[in-house]
């Protein structure tokens, strides 16, 4: 077998990545890869990425419906309303991961979002500008492994910076944009990298430009 895939019970080859636990083949199976265009969703998922920071994906992923609660379901405009009150919260909120710095940044992005959308249109037409060219047709592990970071991510994280947001470092986006379709980085011989590619195909992309 092709080294980074490992065939699953099913009779399913994946990346290896997702077989360590039922949650993550069900997130590599579902959601990894896909291409997404909701602004809640991306907003949600780079958030995450922060919380992520220094700890596994498997953490936050098993926290992931208690975050939904506790940032009111990651609605933006929510978020951004939040006072010192709720970071008082969430801290006491042991079904979270509860870091001062990484609650304070949330809320701090949702609070800069209206800015970037304004200027672009939405989120979603933000990130996607980042998506790179050229992207090679065939993906080995060798490849993958000394990939933590890609220029396109670089340039979103010293942008997204500029523009105030933090916890958004450019191994965190580059996270992002793996998770979110905007790079497509399942293994050559995974079952999924030729349909999240199609999928990728099918998708349009959100234009930019200001809001009306």
């Amino acid at each position: 077998m092709t080294r980074g895939i490992e065939v699953g019970e099913d009779g399913v080859a994946r990346c290896s990545w997702a077989m360590s636990d039922p949650a993550y083949v069900d997130y590599h199976d579902k959601e990894w890869g896909r291409p997404a265009s909701d602004d809640s969703r991306l907003f949600e998922k780079l958030v995450l990425e922060g919380f992520q920071s220094g700890l596994s994906w498997l953490t936050i992923l098993r926290k992931r419906e208690n975050f939904r609660n506790a940032f009111k379901g990651f609605d933006i405009a929510k978020i951004a309303r939040f006072g010192s009150r709720d970071v008082d919260r969430l801290l006491n909120d042991a079904g979270i991961v509860r870091h001062r710095g990484k609650i304070e940044a949330a809320i701090n992005n949702a609070k800069q979002y209206g800015s970037l959308a304004d200027e672009f249109g939405s989120l979603a037409a933000y990130v996607w500008s980042f998506e790179p060219t050229n992207r090679p047709s065939k993906l080995d592990w060798a490849t993958l492994a000394k990939t933590t970071t890609s220029p396109e991510a670089i340039a979103m994280s010293k942008d997204l910076k500029k523009r105030g947001w933090a916890f958004v470092g450019p191994t965190t986006v580059y996270s992002f944009l793996e998770a979110m379709g905007i790079v497509n980085d399942h293994l050559t011989g995974c079952f999924a990298r030729a349909e999240v590619e199609g999928l990728r195909k099918a998708f349009k992309r959100p234009r930019t430009g200001k809001k009306s």
